[in-house]
């Protein structure tokens, strides 16, 4: 059964009731901005504990995706990959079967192009609409709401969700039809990666010449060597500290995504198929469940280095 709801701040003119499906890194600050924007939140997660932030706020818990959705005039999904969102979508206890006509889904979730474009397709033949959304910014950006998201599905559509998208990102942008959104996301993890990468090595090469470290990284971060990457992942690297923000094993993920799309459309990627590699190899060193900026320890045991 869903919870009463709790008094929340005062409402915006453009509100909806959103059922947010996944409320873990990035999902539960994602929910909770959108409470606090104004809507009305139902969420759901496997792990009922997760669905407290979103309480705290004034939201709702539901405890099956069926509740969550029956309301909904939004559904929000933020999952780990292809096979959950399906699983969301189109399980016995799933969106297609248990929300209203005329639902609109919002798939933040990074999957493949393909499957979001045939679930699109399951989507329309039930009666809802929707869009691939998936997002960028981390952790640190889900909770300040300053995402950027890539969005692919119907002008009108993308129109309508707007004020959803506005309560947590920044940076927003219609990219196109079903599956442009995601193609999207694919290209930025190849950039976020490869940026990682060349900062490691970077980072272990100012080491092994016993550079002031903070100090070398302030001045590379003012210069054309500065990026988001390099403001966002340095601490954890200066520490060796790597609790996750973005997993290496859904890092892993993507890069896959990456690497089967461009076999597709006939693409080389040179710089893609090493850090894919490098990808793989911090997972199979058990570097899974670590930040991406743990690629770190990949370079170090590379260089005869214990990983800290």
């Amino acid at each position: 059964m869903v919870a009463a709801p709790e008094p929340t701040e005062q409402r915006s003119q453009s509100v909806s009731t959103i059922a947010f499906i996944g409320l873990g890194i990035m999902g539960s600050p994602m929910a909770f901005n959108l409470q606090r924007a104004g809507h009305d939140v139902i969420g759901y997660n496997r792990s009922p504990e997760k669905t407290q932030p979103l309480l705290d706020a004034g939201g709702r818990a539901a405890d099956s995706i069926a509740d969550a959705v029956a309301e909904a005039e939004v559904v929000a999904v933020m999952v780990p990959d292809s096979p959950d969102v399906q699983a969301v979508l189109e399980g016995e206890d799933g969106v297609f079967a248990n929300a209203r006509a005329g639902t609109l889904i919002v798939d933040f979730s990074s999957i493949r192009p393909d499957v979001s474009t045939r679930l699109a397709e399951s989507a329309a033949a039930a009666g809802m609409r929707l869009l691939d959304a998936p997002v960028s910014g981390g952790e640190a950006g889900a909770k300040d709401a300053s995402l950027s998201i890539m969005v692919g599905g119907d002008a009108a559509d993308f129109a309508e969700a707007k004020p959803v998208f506005d309560a947590v990102g920044t940076t927003i942008v219609h990219v196109g039809g079903h599956g442009a959104g995601q193609t999207v996301k694919a290209a930025n993890q190849l950039i976020v990666a490869a940026n990682i990468e060349a900062l490691a090595e970077a980072v272990t090469f100012l080491r092994a010449y016993g550079v002031d470290l903070d100090a070398a990284l302030t001045v590379l971060g003012g210069g054309l060597a500065g990026s988001k990457v390099l403001d966002q992942k340095r601490a954890k690297m200066l520490s060796d500290e790597f609790a996750p923000g973005f997993r290496i094993e859904l890092h892993h993920k993507d890069l896959g995504i990456v690497s089967t799309a461009a076999r597709e459309a006939g693409v080389v990627l040179p710089i893609g198929s090493l850090v894919a590699s490098l990808m793989a190899s911090a997972l199979a060193n058990g570097d899974g469940g670590l930040d991406h900026s743990a690629l770190l320890r990949g370079v170090q045991r590379l260089s005869g280095q214990a990983p800290a």
